[in-house]
C-alpha cells in the first residue's frame, strides 16, 4: 500500500524529509504547506506535489496518510495536535517541542486518534548506532560505567540572522535543543533512564537569546555517569561523538559510524573479535553545514513508521522517546539557570 505524504513547513529540514519519501516505494509525496507562499510554491514545483494555501487544506486532503512535521520547533505539538486529530500518522523533526507540556500535548493527542507518531532521531538508523546497540544488549561491553555526547558544531552568526524563529527559546532553543539533541537521545538509548543533570550553559560567540554552548554532568539509574557537551561556536566544526564505555570494553562513534571499539579479556564481541579497530572516514559536513545531511536515516526512519502503521505497532522512536531527550535537554536548562542539580521523575 502507499501511503500519502503532505509536508507542513518548507524550509531546510523539508527537502530531507521529501528526498526521503522519494526513496520509499511505500511512500508518495502529494502537498506541502508553508505560511510563505511562496516558499511552498517553489518548493512544490522542484518536487512535483502540489501546494496548498494552509494547514486546513492540507489536513482536508483525504489522499495524505502521513504528515511531516517541519515547522520551528516551538509549534511542533501545535501543528502536530492539529494533524493528529485529523487523523494524519506523524513524523515530527526532532525536538518533539520546546517544553514537556507541548510535548504532553502532542502524545496524548496521537493516542487518543489512534494515530502514529515518530519523533526523529534518524541516527538511531546509522550502522554505527546499530552495532553499538547490539553489543550493549548483548552484555558485551559488561556493567555501563561512563558515556559521553559531544556536538561540537560550527555556525555563523548567519545562519541565526536567517530566520526570526532561530536562536529564539520560545520558538527553538539553544545549541542543545536544535543540534546536540540527537546525540542526548542517543546517549539515553544506550544507557538507559537519567536521574540527575548537574549543568552550564553559556552563549559565546552569538547574538542569541539563548546558548550556542551548554555542559552537563549526568547520572543514569544504574550508577554510571557520563557528560554532554554541545555547541555551535566551535570553529569549523567537528564530527558529532558518542562514548560508551562498561566494565568490558568501550566504543566511540563519530558521526554514526563505529570509529574505534575495544573490548577487555572476557569480552565476547561475536564477529567482532577481540582488540581495537579504528576508522577515520566519518562524514563531517553537517558539523558546518545545516543542509548537508545525508537522507538514509530518515528514510530509515519513516520506513519504520510506515511499517508500524501496517504491524499495528509502536514505532521504533516513539513519542516518549522525543519526550525522554526533552527531558533531559530541559533539565540542563534548569540547572543552568538555578545553579543546581536537577533530579529527574526517571
Amino acid at each position: 500500500m502507499t501511503r500519502g505524504f503532505g509536508i507542513v513547513g518548507a524550509g531546510v529540514i523539508a527537502a530531507m524529509h521529501a528526498d526521503a519519501i522519494a526513496t520509499l516505494p511505500g511512500a508518495r509525496l502529494v502537498a506541502v504547506t508553508d505560511v510563505a507562499a511562496g516558499a511552498a510554491a517553489a518548493f512544490a514545483a522542484a518536487r512535483g506535489c502540489a501546494a496548498e494555501p494552509d494547514l486546513e487544506a492540507l489536513l482536508a486532503r483525504p489522499d495524505i496518510d502521513v504528515i511531516c512535521v517541519c515547522v520551528p520547533s516551538g509549534l511542533h505539538a501545535e501543528v502536530g495536535v492539529r494533524a493528529a486529530k485529523a487523523v494524519k500518522h506523524l513524523v515530527v523533526e526532532k525536538p518533539i517541542d520546546v517544553t514537556l507540556a507541548a510535548a504532553d500535548r502532542l502524545i496524548e493527542a496521537s493516542r487518543t486518534a489512534g494515530v502514529a507518531l515518530t519523533v526523529i532521531s534518524q541516527h538511531r538508523f546509522d550502522p554505527g548506532l546499530i552495532e553499538l546497540k547490539r553489543l550493549l544488549d548483548g552484555g558485551v561491553l559488561g556493567r555501563l560505567v561512563l558515556g559521553e555526547a559531544s556536538t561540537k558544531w560550527y555556525r555563523a552568526q548567519a545562519y541565526y540572522d536567517s530566520a526570526g524563529w532561530r536562536g529564539t527559546r520560545e520558538m527553538d532553543g539553544g545549541s542543545l535543543m536544535n543540534q546536540g539533541v540527537h546525540y542526548v537521545d542517543l546517549l539515553r538509548w544506550c544507557m538507559g533512564p537519567v536521574t540527575e543533570v548537574t549543568a552550564v550553559c553559556t552563549t559565546q560567540t552569538h547574538q542569541i537569546e539563548v546558548e550556542d554552548t551548554a555542559l552537563a554532568i549526568v547520572r543514569f539509574s544504574s550508577g554510571a555517569v557520563a557528560t554532554i557537551l554541545s555547541s555551535t561556536a566551535a570553529y569549523p566544526g567537528f564530527p558529532q561523538r558518542l562514548e560508551i564505555t562498561g566494565t568490558e570494553g568501550t566504543v566511540i562513534i563519530e558521526d554514526g559510524r563505529i570509529v574505534r571499539r575495544a573490548f577487555g579479556a572476557g569480552a565476547r564481541p561475536g564477529g567482532g573479535g577481540h582488540g581495537t579497530d579504528d576508522d577515520d572516514g566519518a562524514a563531517r559536513g553537517a558539523a558546518a553545514d545545516p543542509a548537508a545531511i545525508g537522507v538514509a536515516g530518515h528514510a530509515a526512519q519513516i520506513a519504520d513508521l510506515l511499517a508500524a502503521i501496517e504491524e499495528g505497532r509502536e514505532p521504533a522512536v516513539g513519542g516518549e522517546a522525543g519526550r525522554d531527550a526533552l527531558e533531559i535537554v530541559c533539565a540542563v536548562y534548569e540547572s543552568a539557570r538555578t545553579g543546581r542539580t536537577v533530579t529527574l521523575r526517571s
